[in-house]
């Protein structure tokens, strides 16, 4: 119950933040889905990222089988979905960006965490800019037809389908997730709870 208390407010204080954030630019703060979805998405953000820079260098050419995406391959892949997905709801990727060997065009780790930086800012930008109104705006997708709604949410769980595949990564290459080995410090510094007598 504490848990869940806590888990709540953090979303309340994300949400006010992202507020006061886009009331400072001049626009209104994205409300309703468009809120939930850029949380889900910031979420992403910061564990994807935060798993990049946990994982050395040398394991960014890592790949668990032949024809299977290595690493960088894999952050590369997320970074070019929240470039290319926006494109469902009517904004295009930025200038320059070809999906055509964009997952293979760097091993290099400051780059690939400069391209999610870059890309999930792209989306999250995209995801403001659809009106409420729009959300059942009929659209295709991937030769379908679909809604700007379920764009949204694709765009929401995007980053959480291949964030469980980098903590996979991660953990085969010896690398805990950040966030994991925090909790497990703190649970280390807890004092033992007394057994009732």
């Amino acid at each position: 119950m504490k848990r869940i208390a806590i888990a709540s407010l953090l979303v309340a204080a994300l949400l006010l933040c992202g507020a006061g954030r886009a009331a400072a630019q001049g626009s209104p703060a994205p409300s309703g889905l468009r809120a939930e979805v850029i949380f889900w998405i910031e979420d992403a953000e910061t564990k994807l990222i935060r798993l990049a820079e946990a994982i050395p260098q040398e394991k960014f050419t890592w790949r668990p089988a032949e024809g299977v995406r290595s690493v960088s391959e894999v952050f590369l892949h997320v970074s070019g979905g929240y470039y290319n997905l926006p494109r469902l709801i009517g904004t295009p990727p930025p200038e320059g960006f070809t999906p055509q060997g964009f997952e293979a065009s760097t091993t290099e780790k400051a780059k690939i965490i400069e391209q999610l930086k870059a890309s999930f800012a792209h989306a999250k930008q995209a995801v403001g800019k659809v009106a409420d109104a729009d959300l059942d705006k009929p659209i295709r997708m991937f030769g379908r037809d679909s809604t700007m709604r379920n764009a949204l949410l694709l765009m929401a769980t995007h980053g959480h389908e291949h964030l469980g595949q980098m903590i996979a990564y991660a953990r085969v290459n010896g690398v805990v997730p950040p966030w994991t080995e925090e909790r497990q410090r703190q649970q280390q510094q807890q004092p033992p709870a007394k057994r009732p007598q």
